[in-house]
């Protein structure tokens, strides 16, 4: 499916129905699911439900459902030429973005 054209809360609502279907396929109650990842079952209802949760409890919900490859490539660089990689490279020594002098 193409999110390009989707809104933020469209794709949170699609998200969210994935992940409920994908626990019900493995036959797991939010119950099993927070206990495996070590939060409360209010949270994993709160994020079926597409209410906001921590980061951290996304991702251990998705090491409980075994996706943790699609996490993985989430903001994977992407790197298509030899100056994507040197710019990625030089990228990572620097802390902060410097700001583009304005010509006034």
């Amino acid at each position: 499916m193409d999110l390009s054209f989707s809104k933020p809360g469209e794709i949170v609502k699609l998200l969210c129905e994935r992940l409920r279907k994908e626990r019900l396929s493995r036959q797991m109650t939010q119950a099993e699911v927070a206990a495996r990842a070590g939060i409360g079952v209010n949270t994993v209802s709160n994020l079926e439900a597409g209410r906001n949760v921590g980061f951290e409890s996304v991702i251990r919900v998705a090491t409980v459902l075994g996706r943790l490859k699609e996490l993985e490539a989430l903001f994977k660089p992407q790197l298509d030429s030899l100056d994507d990689m040197l710019r990625y490279e030089n990228s990572a020594k620097r802390q902060r973005i410097k700001k583009k002098a304005s010509h006034a």
